[in-house]
């Protein structure tokens, strides 16, 4: 661990500059509907009030690209925030200049301060230096809180904290541990779990991911194309024929890895995707040519069971088949089901991400149980892939 955390800065009576991930969903009256992103900053804010500092929050919302679009404006947040920090939260009409000035210094002891999209200024996503720079004129420290934008070089991600004190929030303190623990530095025997529908979007995570693991169970329409690549007729199922090359590569990468790839040996068909449509459970071999492969059988389910009970370290993305609709839910469920029982006995550190794979944790009801489940998703795919995150380096640095 290279980076500071909160317990390393002393904030009494600072202005601190804080990075957060505010990007929720509202409905069309403006309210918030899923508070989590919010609820997962409450820590490192309460933390730096407890520490006496004055917390001030950056953040994007949406992807204005540069322009003032009032249908993005983060005000809206402002009563969500207030009641998940327990503290009053004050607004800031802009994130840089002569109003974030103003508002940063009527700031008083006890209260918190909301700045305006940072995506508002083209200089964000430049990481243009004096954007960045009129950033950190604001505060006195800086707390990078947002791991699920630090996989983007922005002003307010990287820029800020190459010229001002730093450290982790808490969320980011959390996030970092929990990977470093998963991949960079894990409890061996390692077991991935990589889902969803194409090979092509996941093919760095993959081709890294052979080289870190000791299993890598591969699910969804993209065991498909692997299943293919072996000469299987995957009848009218969702796969990428013409990634065969490539799946082939990265079974040849495993075996000189001694990675095993856990793929399907029965599969759930049917012949039209939709709830309820009637299915049957086949071998791999034997898919009907009419048919689509939808979900891994309970053959399957078995394998993967028993590769997670020799395992002392799980990472999870993306689920084993079509999740969001009964009965093709099944394989994802038990599969889950099993990971969150080892888990909560303490025999399975599970580390999991990604939007659709919260999704499925949350729909098999084990959400609770992983060790650490991650809110990002294009940082904690990255992190996968072994690439660097500029917002993480900046702190490291």
């Amino acid at each position: 661990m290279s980076w500071k955390t909160l317990d390393d800065m002393d904030l009494n009576g600072k202005t601190v500059l804080v990075r957060v991930d505010i990007n929720v969903p509202l409905d069309d009256e403006g309210n918030v509907t899923d508070t989590t992103r919010i609820d997962r900053i409450v820590p490192t804010v309460r933390d730096i009030l407890d520490k006496g500092g004055k917390p001030v929050l950056m953040a994007h919302f949406g992807r204005p690209k540069g322009q003032v679009v009032p249908e993005m404006s983060l005000k809206p947040l402002v009563p969500a925030l207030e009641k998940a920090i327990g503290a009053p939260v004050k607004f800031a009409e802009k994130c840089i200049g002569g109003p974030a000035k103003v508002a940063v210094s009527k700031l008083e002891a006890g209260e918190v301060l909301l700045l305006e999209n940072t995506r508002f200024h083209a200089e964000e996503t430049e990481n243009d230096q004096g954007f960045a720079a009129s950033l950190a004129a604001l505060g006195e420290v800086y707390v990078n809180d947002a791991f699920s934008a630090s996989h983007r070089a922005h002003a307010s991600t990287e820029g800020v904290a190459r010229i001002m004190d730093n450290c982790a929030g808490r969320l980011m303190e959390a996030e970092l541990t929990a990977l470093e623990a998963a991949l960079s530095n894990p409890v061996r025997p390692v077991v991935a779990v990589v889902g969803g529908a194409k090979v092509s979007t996941k093919l760095d995570l993959l081709g890294n991911l052979v080289e870190k693991v000791d299993t890598l169970v591969i699910g969804g329409g993209m065991a498909n194309t692997f299943l293919a690549a072996q000469g299987k007729d995957v009848g009218k199922s969702l796969c990428e024929h013409d990634m065969a090359d490539t799946a082939r590569e990265i079974m040849d990468k495993a075996r000189e890895t001694g990675c095993v790839i856990l793929l399907p040996t029965d599969v759930v068909v049917a012949r039209e995707f939709k709830a309820g449509a009637e299915s049957e459970t086949v071998s791999v071999d034997a898919c009907p040519a009419d048919a689509m492969i939808l979900d891994a059988g309970p053959d399957t389910v078995a394998a993967i069971s028993k590769a997670f009970e020799g395992a002392a370290t799980l990472i999870w993305n993306g689920p084993l088949g079509a999740f969001e609709i009964e009965p093709f839910d099944a394989a994802t469920n038990a599969a889950a089901q099993k990971a969150g029982e080892l888990s909560r006995a303490g025999a399975l550190t599970s580390v999991a991400g990604g939007g659709d794979t919260v999704a499925a944790l949350n729909k098999a009801g084990v959400a609770d149980d992983f060790t650490y489940i991650s809110t990002a998703g294009g940082a904690f795919l990255e992190w996968m892939e072994g690439k660097t995150l500029p917002g993480v380096a900046a702190l490291e640095s």
